[in-house]
């Protein structure tokens, strides 16, 4: 009788998965946003593609009046395309899905090119959940976006047992890092920031900014004394804090515009354009009436040009008169500190009147 042998194959779809939780915050100053107004969350990677969540809170165009909207979206164009399937769930308080607002599953859709999203353009009935709906609190609430990625289809052969998986636990180098900056073990160099010390590793200061790069390879010894002036001791123990961690300390809602503003100045001092970029993106999240001539000049002064476009997408809603009372000493320190702003300005808030542009060559 001839020999039998056992085989078999499977067909793999190789995926990889992840999630992101997306807070909106202030919804009610959201909501007064103009239609197709879009707020993007910060960047979140799956299978080594960097994605973002995109909210509208009155609809992605016309036809979504009374919805929300939401999609995800790569955040740069890749070379070829990925396959990918995304579920939408609104969170409640603990952080589970919410029973009455069932989680919403795209089909499998492709992605190529940055910003061309897929998702729901009714994806929240508004008044609904305005009127009765304890996952409202505080004005905010979360959507959470899951990821699937099918990278390519292979032929696994079955006819062996696979060794079994050895699980890698996730890097914790930041926490390292952060704890060695706590405890000061072989610091080498110390900064004195408005009566206080702080001491720190130039080797990783070095690696991290080009400009203590640039201040500390001449120093020799363990002995060097930094004076840092015109910057508060919490902003520079919390740049530190970026520097051996890669992230911003906990602070609360209420400082983290105030912190943002501080840090963003830090940021370009040294040269960290990732921590900018941070900042700048925390601020956008915080331009209202009372902020935006501050963050405004700022975004001029600092060349941020995200973030220069929210603040003049937030004045461009109300009429131009109600703007500049709301604003009051606000648009004053517009004219103080970037008088070329003015004109700018100008042109936004009475594009659409001749007299008014006469008025505005004198300027």
């Amino acid at each position: 009788m001839p020999a039998t042998y056992d085989s078999a194959s499977a067909i793999v779809a190789e995926a990889a998965t992840g999630h992101y939780l997306f807070h909106i915050k202030r919804y009610s100053q959201m909501k007064e946003m103009p239609p197709t107004r879009c707020f993007l969350s910060h960047i979140f990677v799956v299978g080594d593609c960097s994605w973002r969540m995109w909210f509208c809170p009155n609809g992605a165009h016309a036809d979504c009046a009374g919805y929300t909207s939401v999609f995800v979206a790569l955040d740069e164009s890749i070379t070829g395309s990925v396959k990918a399937r995304a579920v939408f769930s609104l969170l409640d308080q603990a952080g589970k899905p919410v029973p009455n607002y069932h989680s919403r599953s795209t089909p499998l859709e492709e992605y190529s090119a940055a910003g061309i999203g897929h998702g729901f353009d009714h994806f929240i009935e508004r008044e609904g959940f305005e009127k009765s709906n304890p996952h409202l609190v505080d004005d905010r609430f979360t959507i959470r976006c899951d990821v699937t990625l099918f990278r390519r289809i292979r032929t696994e052969d079955r006819s062996v047992t696979p060794l079994p998986q050895v699980v890698v636990p996730p890097p914790h180098l930041h926490q390292h890092l952060g704890d060695l900056l706590e405890s000061r073990v072989g610091a080498d160099v110390t900064f004195q920031v408005a009566g206080e010390t702080f001491a720190a590793h130039k080797c990783i200061l070095a690696a991290r900014s080009p400009v203590f790069k640039a201040e500390l390879v001449r120093t020799t010894g363990t002995g060097v004394c930094v004076r840092v002036d015109d910057m508060e001791a919490h902003v520079f123990k919390a740049l530190l804090h970026f520097v051996y961690t890669d992230s911003l300390p906990e602070i609360t809602e209420q400082e983290e515009g105030a912190m943002a503003e501080h840090m963003l100045v830090a940021a370009d001092r040294y040269g960290m354009h990732r921590l900018k970029l941070i900042c700048a993106e925390k601020l956008a999240e915080h331009v209202g009436l009372g902020t935006v001539a501050t963050i405004l000049v700022l975004a001029e002064n600092y060349r941020c040009h995200r973030l220069k476009k929210a603040c003049i997408d937030f004045l461009k809603c109300p009429p131009a008169l109600d703007v500049v009372m709301a604003l009051g000493d606000g648009f004053d320190h517009v004219i103080e500190n970037c008088p070329a702003l003015l004109r700018e300005l100008w042109d936004i808030w009475f594009e659409d009147d001749p007299i008014q542009d006469d008025l505005a060559l004198s300027l």
